[in-house]
């Protein structure tokens, strides 16, 4: 189970005792080698290569349902990797911790839960705020099977990200050809300090056409979203098919697709 420690001033205390420990692991991984090598047999410190954080995408967390997402820590040793603890940091403050048993020699998972709204009757505390969106970073202190242990710090990012959503609509329906089609819609957000969805403002979003028949959506033209995450634009109706709004996506928000709303053109 993934843990959350508060406040900040404890975890900084906290981050720089892990360090020290782990400096003091490597020296004594050291001393063991050297003590081993009087039979031939020298046994090199464990080594973490690196870390996968949501099998490479980021994760995206709404306002209250915890997400679930493994972090799974990669290396090696002699002896084979035995444990592993993990700590995920964040913009301002942010951070968490989880430990595991490695599943093999060379690899250990951790699994973290997330939400941004502690749900009621839940155990888990959660305090992300907006502030905490972003790029975070991986550490891990891993121990090998024959007690060595190594600390390593920035051994892989991820984005932690709001989740976002978006509507549309596009009209009149039936519309004649050669006419002109207003598509409306919204982008909104999540808000992790008030645990609700707000528009997101001054965004870039693409107007999508996919044709009746077809799989594909194309894009046919980019609009802002307005200070309250409005969207509007007209087009010209050319045939049938379907209208829909894309977001890609920001640095601190998940990209969102809304469902295409179909229109009829008629000769």
């Amino acid at each position: 189970m993934s843990r959350f420690v508060a406040p900040f001033s404890d975890r900084q205390g906290m981050a720089s005792r892990g360090v020290v420990v782990g400096v003091v692991a490597v020296l004594l991984a050291g001393a063991g080698a050297t003590a081993d090598a009087a039979d031939g047999t020298a046994l090199s410190a464990p080594v973490v290569s690196g870390a996968t954080v949501n099998s490479g995408h980021d994760v995206i967390v709404g306002i209250t349902h915890n997400v679930v997402f493994p972090v799974t820590v990669t290396g090696s040793d002699d002896s084979g990797l035995a444990f592993v603890d993990v700590d995920l940091k964040g913009p301002h403050g942010g951070w968490y911790g989880a430990d595991a048993f490695c599943e093999t020699a060379t690899a250990c998972t951790t699994h973290f839960t997330v939400n941004a709204h502690l749900a009621p009757g839940s155990d888990d505390p959660v305090d992300l705020a907006n502030a905490n969106a972003g790029t975070w970073s991986v550490d891990a202190l891993a121990d090998a099977n024959d007690g060595d242990s190594v600390f390593a710090s920035g051994i892989a990012s991820f984005g932690l990200k709001r989740a976002a959503r978006l509507t549309v609509d596009a009209g009149p329906e039936p519309v004649a050809k050669g006419a002109r089609i207003t598509v409306t819609g919204k982008l909104v957000r999540a808000n992790w300090d008030t645990y609700r969805y707000a528009g997101y403002a001054g965004r870039a979003v693409q107007l999508q056409f996919r044709p009746k028949g077809s799989s594909t959506y194309t894009t046919v033209g980019t609009v802002h979203t307005s200070s309250t995450g409005t969207l509007r634009t007209t087009v010209k109706a050319v045939k049938d098919g379907y209208w829909r709004w894309n977001f890609t996506g920001s640095a601190t928000t998940g990209p969102a697709k809304a469902t295409g709303d179909y229109v009829d053109v008629r000769s």
